[in-house]
């Protein structure tokens, strides 16, 4: 599609559709041997697995024929002739586990069950021809672990689930240790004792559960790896002595969790550990990759990703992450340190006038320090310094989770709006990982509290920068990020112009009264941290921090966006705020793709969902935008509610 004409020395608007559509190739896999090269690529406007010799990845084909949602989640058998992908139906979250066999093409069902969701709970080269997997077929709020023949299909029950909420396994396939959350939101860890009976082997306490976890058995099965916050506040990287409990701390950052590890692939000895403050750091353990990293930083800029490993660790598949551009991937042989270019993911966005991504660590008004990422647009900041010429619009985009975080690199919707006009900020608001328990922690009980104050701060100093105009200021994301949305609604109306929700929970009591049935076994998780609302006083909680308790407030334009199948943030809960709206009088635009679930899946309905977003967002704020065109064709997109106040929408619905 062409961008329309636009005046002056602004920039050409980037065509949505480079932003949206298909990726030309994502996710390239080397397979365990290194004869072969596996990615991502669109067949016929769907994405699929493709396959070529490691050498050549022009010849490739494509090995999967999916024609609905398109392939997303999918890796290398150790047995090296087969890959194995997942997929759900519309959404729902009900995976299940294909293999499809490089030499006969044959695609297999492994988990032909229906309303059943499938988990890899383990792959292992010391069992190249079987998966361990989760099934939830007995009973739907539990998974049972079972083994799992690539090649036949067949089930052998590995792990009766007697009430666990997850399980972890080793190299051999050995169930080692089972978790059940307790009442107050921990988590306990049992393993077998010789007479094969569950029993207690440590406590991760419930500030602990979400920055301490296991991470990987060294090749003994004597010593486990861990993410472990206990006794400190971030995450350090330890090393646990299984039959002695002694702890040793491997390597810690008192500014952030530890966030990634290099483990090789069979030896397990430790290589590399990541940590990520406001961008992603490397301490490196083996001479011989830091030879690797060291040679690796003269082939491209970008910040460098090992993503895919041979068994022998001789070939690397390395990506390059840029904020300002498509990721950039090449085959590495080790042992002569030869490159091989593959592909970028987009090679349309090569050319295309992107902007950098500025990381700022903001203070809350308690004095806690928000790490947060801001983008500015071409025509506003020529020479991308961070500083803008005049205050402009600002588009707030929020996070889901709330357990998770903004990273610097690449992010399409910074892009898009960044090249229409906006800047575009993201915050680390308290709850988000990566920067201590006590980060995580300070979060408790305060969705629609602090966290949201959080947000606000960050705004006020995007004013006080000069970076935004205070009149002109939207609030946007999806799940968590949608919440927070509706929360800035209804709770700061007079701060945000507008906002655009993406599956958000509307409220927080039937939210946790329709989680899906496998979530059940973490329920106190949710209490513990957002409230309780199995009690009287709870329930009264969390309806105050429910938007829809709020709906009055609502002055400023809305648009919600739902998946009919979403399982998490259920359709009910757009329903019933946009309903509370229209007895009120409020107008409220609401868009729902029956073939979806948390969040848009498919390109067509990605794409069409932000062409009305950007739309949106320019009526509202009065920036330039790409009419509708041709980009809701092909996409799924309803629109129950207010297709009149989006420019284009109600004429490209007919």
């Amino acid at each position: 599609m062409s961008s329309q004409p636009i005046p002056g020395d602004l920039p050409p608007l980037i065509p949505r559709r480079l932003f949206f559509g298909n990726p030309d190739k994502a996710s390239p896999q080397i397979s365990p041997d290194g004869s072969q090269l596996s990615f991502l690529a669109p067949v016929e406007g769907v994405l699929n697995v493709w396959v070529a010799p490691a050498d050549d990845p022009t010849a490739a084909r494509p090995v999967t024929r999916d024609t609905g949602r398109g392939v997303r989640l999918y890796g290398w058998t150790f047995n090296g002739n087969q890959i194995a992908y997942l997929q759900d139906s519309g959404g729902d979250e009900n995976w299940h586990i294909y293999a499809v066999n490089l030499e006969t093409d044959e695609i297999r069902d492994l988990t032909p069950l229906e309303g059943v969701q499938a988990q890899i709970n383990r792959d292992s080269p010391k069992r190249p021809g079987h998966l361990l997997v989760g099934l939830n077929d007995r009973d739907p709020q539990l998974h049972d672990i079972y083994l799992l023949d690539l090649e036949t299909g067949h089930r052998e029950l590995v792990q009766h689930n007697e009430g666990f909420a997850w399980f972890v396994a080793d190299d051999d396939f050995n169930v080692r240790f089972a978790a059940r959350l307790t009442a107050d939101g921990g988590s306990e860890y049992l393993s077998k004792s010789d007479a094969g009976d569950w029993v207690h082997a440590f406590f991760i306490s419930m500030e602990d559960a979400v920055t301490t976890s296991p991470i990987e058995f060294d090749r003994t099965g004597q010593a486990l790896y861990m993410s472990d916050s206990r006794d400190r506040d971030t995450a350090a990287l330890k090393s646990v002595d299984l039959s002695t409990g002694v702890q040793t701390i491997l390597a810690s950052d008192d500014r952030a969790d530890v966030a990634d590890t290099m483990l090789h692939p069979t030896e397990k000895t430790l290589q590399a550990v990541a940590f990520n403050y406001d961008r992603k750091t490397w301490q490196v353990f083996d001479d011989a990759v830091a030879a690797d990293l060291e040679f690796l930083a003269t082939v491209s800029g970008g910040d460098i990703e090992v993503i895919s490993r041979t068994l022998d660790d001789t070939c690397w598949i390395v990506a390059y992450l840029l904020d300002d551009g498509p990721v950039r991937y090449y085959r590495y042989l080790r042992e002569t340190k030869a490159t091989q270019f593959l592909f970028t993911n987009r090679a349309s966005l090569e050319e295309q006038p992107l902007v950098k991504v500025h990381p700022a660590v903001v203070p809350a008004r308690d004095g806690l320090q928000l790490v947060c990422y801001y983008s500015l647009p071409r025509e506003a900041d020529p020479e991308q310094t961070g500083a803008p010429s005049s205050p402009l619009p600002l588009a707030l985009l929020v996070h889901g989770g709330p357990w998770a975080r903004d990273s610097w690199g690449y992010n399409p919707v910074y892009q898009l709006l960044a090249n229409r006009g906006y800047a575009v900020l993201s915050v680390n608001f308290r709850g988000s990982t990566g920067f201590g328990k006590n980060f995580v922690n300070a979060a408790n009980h305060e969705w629609g509290g602090k966290m949201h104050d959080d947000l606000v701060d960050a705004v006020h100093w995007a004013i006080s920068q000069g970076i935004a105009d205070p009149d002109r200021v939207a609030i946007l994301g999806g799940s968590y990020g949608g919440y927070a949305t509706l929360v800035g609604m209804t709770a700061t109306p007079e701060v945000f112009a507008c906002g655009v929700d993406i599956v958000g929970p509307s409220s927080l009591v039937t939210l946790m009264e329709n989680i899906p049935p496998y979530w059940q076994p973490t329920i106190d998780l949710f209490t513990s941290r957002v409230g309780d609302y199995r009690t009287e006083e709870g329930r009264t909680f969390l309806l105050e921090r429910s938007p829809l308790t709020h709906v009055d407030n609502i002055r400023k334009p809305l648009l919600i966006g739902q998946g009919a199948n979403d399982p998490r943030v259920k359709q009910s809960e757009s329903d019933q705020i946009v309903d509370a709206m229209q007895q009120k009088g409020i107008p409220v635009t609401y868009v729902l793709f029956p073939d979806e679930g948390h969040g848009f899946a498919r390109p067509e309905n990605n794409l069409a969902f932000f062409a009305v977003a950007e739309a949106f967002l320019a009526q509202c704020l009065g920036s330039r935008y790409e009419p509708l065109g041709d980009d809701l064709a092909g996409s799924s997109i309803t629109a129950p509610s207010g297709s009149e106040h989006v420019p284009g929408l109600s004429a490209a619905l007919d």
